[in-house]
C-alpha cells in the first residue's frame, strides 16, 4: 500500500520548501491535505509529482511548486474571503479552505465540480462553496473579494474580476505569451489593476481566458 503521507511529506521537503515558500500556513496545509482524493484515480500514484497533472480534456492541477509559490505570494488570511477560479477537483480550494475565512469555488465543468464537491466534503472542507458558472464570468453573488487566485494560464484579464475585487484586493495569475509565462501579482485601484511580476512561471491557459483575435479586414 502507497504510504502517501511520506510522499505529501515529501513533496513539501523536495519541491516546496526549495522553492523559497516558508510561510507556515501553506507548508501545513500542504503536508495535512491528502492530493490523491483530487485525482482521477488513474493518477493517483502521480498525485504528488512535481508536474501539472491534467484532470480533464482542457484542465490540470497546477504543479505543486507553482501553487505554494502562488499561495505564498497572495498570503491570505484567516480574515479574508478568496476567489478560486477554476478549482476544478477541488484541491487548491482546500488548500486555501485551511488559510481563508472562506472560498468560492468557480469551476464550469459540471463533473469536476462534482468532483470537488465529493473530495471537498470528505476533507471536511466546509468553508468552500462551489460556483457553477463560466470561469470569467467569477461569482459576482459573493462579491467584493478581498483576494483572487486563478488555477492556470491567462493570457487577458476580464475586467468582470476585476469589478469583484474588493478597492485594494489583490489577485494572483500565471500571464502566457505562446510557451512562456510570468506570475503576476495585481492590486485593485479604482476601475482597473496593477499589475507587478513576481516569478517566471507556465501553465496551460484557462478556457475562456484566451487572448482575442485581433479584427482585420
Amino acid at each position: 500500500m502507497t504510504d502517501h503521507s511520506a510522499r505529501r511529506t515529501m513533496m513539501v521537503d523536495t519541491q516546496v520548501r526549495p522553492s523559497d515558500v516558508t510561510k507556515f500556513p501553506i507548508i501545513k496545509a500542504m503536508l495535512h491535505m491528502p492530493r490523491e482524493l483530487f485525482v482521477p484515480d488513474s493518477l493517483v500514484e502521480a498525485a504528488y509529482t512535481g508536474e501539472h497533472l491534467k484532470v480533464s480534456d482542457t484542465r490540470s492541477l497546477l504543479d505543486p511548486r507553482i501553487l505554494a509559490k502562488l499561495l505564498d505570494t497572495l498570503d491570505v488570511t484567516d480574515r479574508e474571503l478568496v476567489l478560486d477560479i477554476g478549482c476544478a477537483t477541488g484541491y487548491s480550494s482546500a488548500l486555501l479552505a485551511r488559510m481563508a475565512q472562506a472560498v468560492v469555488a468557480v469551476e464550469e465543468d459540471d463533473a469536476l465540480a462534482d468532483s470537488a464537491e465529493q473530495a471537498l466534503h470528505q476533507v471536511g472542507a466546509e468553508t468552500v462553496v462551489i460556483h457553477k458558472g463560466k470561469l470569467t464570468g467569477g461569482a459576482p453573488e459573493h462579491a467584493p473579494y478581498d483576494a483572487m487566485i486563478l488555477q492556470g494560464g491567462v493570457e487577458e484579464f476580464p475586467q468582470a474580476l476585476v469589478t469583484q475585487l474588493r478597492e485594494g484586493g489583490r489577485v494572483i495569475c500565471l500571464f502566457m505569451n505562446g510557451a512562456l509565462g510570468v506570475a503576476r501579482l495585481g492590486v485593485r485601484q479604482g476601475d482597473h489593476i496593477a499589475w507587478r511580476d513576481v516569478f517566471n512561471a507556465a501553465a496551460p491557459v484557462l478556457p475562456g481566458f484566451e487572448r482575442q483575435a485581433a479584427f482585420s479586414l
